[in-house]
Order: structure tokens, then C-alpha cells, then sequence
């Protein structure tokens, strides 16, 4: 039996479904029961609580041969890092206390650094929670920048014309779909192909800048001369906070921004076969184009 954290999230959902479709006993975790029906479903066991709970994910991860695991984003965490502390501390006591073995670990791109890239600190901690564990063999992988963080510019676009962030439109950086993450994942917990602590970059398809990316898009989109804009961080902080994130989440992701603008993690990644996954911007622009067209009526009501 597989147990999955983030089950209704967009990567560990992707895990289940495709653990589920090779006929494998899955244990799926959330705070909310309808969310993780589907799943039930199909013949999924259904543990539901808060993951800072040490006693409920203890019980949840008995049993399981081996853990998706993830610290779950909480944009309106007063205090992400501390937040990011103790639901990270209870995974890792409730796997030591469960005698989990195996652990696949979603981290991210810059997790290596110990400081200086906001909420990526908070993974890099977890990381080092994860190999202090006896006798648990983990796999962290560490995708760079998710492409569903673009859909964030679905409302700008539509009310502005133009696409933007605070990241530098001229810097090329690994972008990946998280549905190639979910793919990788699935396939180690599958094949339980690793021991000891180990890392895999997952780097998408290609480097690209936002400029390109929304070039791209653009031309899915209709807008064949669709500009992006690199916000300043001030500004940009306070869009994100009126967007419903709360300032110090902000603060944090204008400071990873700021790293990933000034090359620190990302950038000119060394790629091979094992690094590089399918999905490009091209693919991608597909599903933008469709998030795109249906946010449309309700902008427009």
C-alpha cells in the first residue's frame, strides 16, 4: 500500500491516479473528505486530518510500503516558514514512527542553498529532516519552476492586456509541467529504485525566458503580440497579497524570485536524458489556452 500526501493537489493527485490505474493499494491524505472521494471511488482508503497531527499521519503511513511525501502550500499562512516547520517535523516523526522504509520526497530546485530563496528554505530544512531518518531510504526530486504558475497571469491578461511578474523576462530557466512530476514520482514509487538519500533534478523540457513562454502562449491564446512585463517587487508584493496571499508569503516569494532573477537556482542546469521531461511550452500553452478562454464569461459577468 502506497500512502500519498497532497492527494488533491495537482501533483499528488496525478501520483494516485496513476497508482490507482496500475492497480496498487493507495492510502490517500487530506484535510477535506469530498476532495478525496474520487479516489474512495475507485477503491482508494481515505485518511483524513491535518498533517501537523503527528498521532493521525502516524496512522495514516502504517502500513504503507512506501510515502509520497510534500509539505502542502499554505498561501495564507501567517508565518509560512513556521508553518513549513511543523507540518514538515510531524511527516518526518509520523514516518520514523510508522516504520515507513521508503520515501519519495517532492523538494525543489534550489533546496541545496541554505538561505535567500523564501519558501525553498523550508524544503531544503525538510530535506535534511528526511535523511536524519534511520533505516528510511528517500528520494527527493527537485523539479525547477512549475508552468501552472503562469496560469496565475489568466486574470491580467484579461484585464490588462499583458502578462508579468517579478521575474526578469529575459532570463531563461527550467520550467516543468507538474503533470511530469507526478509521472516521475509514480514511476520510483512503483519501482522502489531507490536506496540510501538520493536527489533527482527534474528540469522540464527546455530553458526558456518568460518572454518566450508567453510569446507562445500568446499565439494559442490569440494575442499575437502579447507582452509580459517584469513587475517591481514592491508592486508586484502587494498584487500578490491583494490576490488573497498573505505578506509574509509575499515577502518570501519576491525573495525567491529575486534569487531565481539573479541566477541561484535554475539557471543553466546541466541536462541529460534523466533531467529532461516531455512536456514543452507548446504543450502547455494548450491547457493555458483553455484555462484562458474559460475564465473569459466569468471576468466578463
Amino acid at each position: 500500500m502506497y500512502a500519498i500526501i497532497g492527494a488533491s493537489g495537482h501533483i499528488g493527485s496525478r501520483v494516485a491516479d496513476k497508482l490507482l490505474n496500475k492497480g496498487e493499494k493507495v492510502r490517500v491524505i487530506g484535510r477535506d473528505v469530498t476532495r478525496l472521494q474520487q479516489y474512495v471511488n475507485r477503491g482508494a482508503e481515505a485518511a483524513v486530518g491535518d498533517l501537523r497531527d503527528t498521532s493521525f499521519l502516524t496512522g495514516a503511513f502504517k502500513g504503507a510500503k512506501a510515502v509520497f511525501a510534500m509539505i502542502p502550500p499554505n498561501y495564507g499562512a501567517p508565518n509560512f516558514r513556521a508553518y513549513q516547520d511543523v507540518t514538515g517535523i510531524s511527516i518526518a516523526t509520523a514516518i520514523g514512527a510508522a516504520g515507513v522504509t521508503r520515501v519519495v520526497n517532492l523538494s525543489s530546485q534550489g533546496a541545496d542553498l541554505l538561505r535567500g530563496t523564501g519558501p525553498i528554505v523550508g524544503l531544503h530544512d525538510q530535506e535534511e529532516r528526511l535523511n536524519a531518518l534511520h533505516g528510511v531510504h528517500v528520494l527527493h526530486l527537485r523539479p525547477t519552476y512549475f508552468m501552472e504558475n503562469l496560469l496565475a497571469n489568466v486574470p491580467l491578461i484579461h484585464e490588462h492586456g499583458f502578462a508579468g511578474s517579478s521575474v526578469r523576462g529575459d532570463l531563461k530557466f527550467a520550467m516543468i509541467a507538474t503533470a511530469d512530476i507526478a509521472e516521475r514520482a509514480a514511476g520510483h514509487l512503483l519501482a522502489l529504485d531507490f536506496t540510501g538519500t538520493s536527489i533527482r533534478d527534474l528540469l522540464g523540457q527546455r530553458d526558456l525566458s518568460m518572454k518566450e513562454a508567453f510569446t507562445i502562449i500568446g499565439r494559442r491564446i490569440g494575442i499575437s503580440d502579447l507582452a509580459y512585463r517584469q513587475i517591481p517587487y514592491d508592486e508586484f508584493g502587494e498584487a500578490l497579497v491583494d490576490m488573497g496571499m498573505s505578506r509574509n508569503m509575499s515577502r518570501l516569494f519576491i525573495e525567491m524570485s529575486d534569487a531565481l532573477n539573479r541566477g541561484l537556482f535554475a539557471v543553466n542546469r546541466p541536462r541529460n536524458a534523466d533531467t529532461t521531461t516531455q512536456t514543452s511550452i507548446e504543450m502547455f500553452a494548450d491547457l493555458f489556452a483553455e484555462v484562458y478562454r474559460g475564465a473569459a464569461p466569468r471576468l466578463a459577468a
